[in-house]
């Protein structure tokens, strides 16, 4: 496909923490005529588009210290208008979630075949927020069951780091009852008999990562 003139004065800075990962972005994009910046963290990213203000920003989402949802936030709280397209293997409904209230514009995944990227890209430039049904059905889903709070994410992750009730009640600094209780809520919630099956549930929807 040929770059067209509309497209020539666009900036697009493509964040992302594997060099392999940037390198085949910016060979998709460069030939429709759009000029590119490259992040490898979100620190990077930050300071790029505080900087440069580009026209779009795809963003992963695990980059490191400073994640791509941080990432997001800051760049918004700075330039509210900032176009961010969220390009990730995250697939959760949690992760979905959470890059969308950061400020996000839209969410795609890395399988996402070279012809639709630019598409998208070219629609946010244009103003647009172009939501994929997948993205939608999976907000949705959330939308319809309870959520965990905050303080039982924290516990969740720790389950996943191996801890028991005691233990978990000394790292946040709270009673062995009430981690206890927490855990109760977590598991009805997530609609699961045990811890194992917590940890499983946690990591699909992205409510949790392993380290």
């Amino acid at each position: 496909m040929k770059a067209t003139a509309e497209a020539r004065n666009y900036s697009i800075l493509i964040t992302d923490d594997d060099r392999n990962s940037r390198d085949a972005l910016r060979d998709i994009i460069q030939p429709e005529g759009f000029q590119t910046l490259l992040a490898s963290s979100g620190e990077e990213a930050v300071a790029l588009h505080r900087k440069y203000r580009p026209d779009v920003t795809l963003m992963d989402l695990q980059l490191g210290a400073m994640s791509g949802v941080e990432a997001i936030r800051a760049i918004r709280s700075e330039n509210a208008t900032a176009n961010i397209v969220v390009l990730t293997m995250y697939q959760g409904d949690e992760d979905i979630y959470r890059a969308l209230e950061a400020g996000a514009t839209t969410y795609l995944l890395k399988d996402t075949l070279s012809d639709d990227l630019i598409r998208v890209v070219r629609e946010v430039q244009a103003g647009r927020i172009p939501i994929r049904p997948e993205v939608v059905a999976r907000l949705a889903e959330r939308a319809a069951g309870p959520t965990l709070t905050a303080r039982e994410v924290e516990v969740l992750e720790l389950i996943a780091e191996g801890m028991r009730n005691k233990e978990i009640a000394a790292a946040l600094g709270i009673s062995e009852e009430t981690a206890q209780v927490h855990v109760k809520h977590i598991l009805a919630k997530l609609k699961v008999k045990d811890r194992s099956a917590a940890i499983t549930v946690g990591l699909r929807r992205g409510i949790i990562h392993l380290s």
